[in-house]
């Protein structure tokens, strides 16, 4: 943040009113980390109650690197913001770096999100019925910063076609990238899977 505060050290009400503000940072890619430690907070919630040991500790360790990869996204986008306020002839070049790490650092994201998406559907399978609305919410969270991670990955690639890539060029240049906008979306329907598979026990009213 702007005003040197991690992430983790903030309170809700500065970093969203940080987040509302126009200068990206945070933005969109941390407000993904967020979502996705809120996530993660919730799975270790069930995880407790369910006195699953493993389970609460990777969600304990996403939760953490969730909050450091909104902190590490902050720093990327305000490097964007500032390469497309150039208007020298290092403009070009700036912008391609900055959203290439960018790229790198949804990317990271996504891949964190994506691999709590087992440990979801394990809480999921054995959660009592004052909990399964928690695993829902968990879940809903956790799509939210996939698709985040997704929407920040593609425009950040989407940008490089303002230096002069094709997006052909752009997928032979950087096919990891570019495969974990797939990966993503596998990830999404896996997991809107797993909300169709519980919904009836979150919402018997229905």
């Amino acid at each position: 943040m702007a005003d040197g505060r991690t992430t983790r050290d903030t309170t809700i009400g500065r970093w969203t009113e940080a987040l509302a503000g126009a200068g990206g940072d945070p933005g969109g890619g941390s407000a993904a980390g967020v979502t996705l430690a809120i996530a993660a907070a919730l799975m270790s919630m069930v995880a407790r109650y369910a006195d699953d040991a493993a389970a609460l500790d990777r969600a304990d360790a996403l939760r953490g690197a969730a909050l450091e990869a909104a902190d590490a996204d902050a720093a990327v986008s305000a490097a964007l913001g500032a390469a497309m306020r150039r208007d020298d002839e290092g403009r070009p070049e700036a912008i391609r770096e900055a959203s290439l790490e960018a790229a790198r650092s949804s990317a990271r994201l996504g891949e964190h999100a994506r691999g709590a998406v087992p440990d979801l559907e394990h809480l999921a399978a054995g959660a009592d019925a004052a909990l399964v609305a928690d695993v829902a919410v968990a879940a809903a969270a956790l799509r939210a910063a996939m698709s985040g991670a997704r929407a920040n990955l593609s425009s950040d690639l989407g940008l490089l076609r303002s230096v002069g890539l094709s997006l052909a060029e752009v997928r032979a240049l950087h096919p990891d990238l570019w495969a974990a906008v797939a990966g993503l979306d596998d990830a999404i329907a896996r997991l809107d899977g797993l909300t169709a598979r519980i919904d009836h026990r979150v919402a018997p009213t229905d």
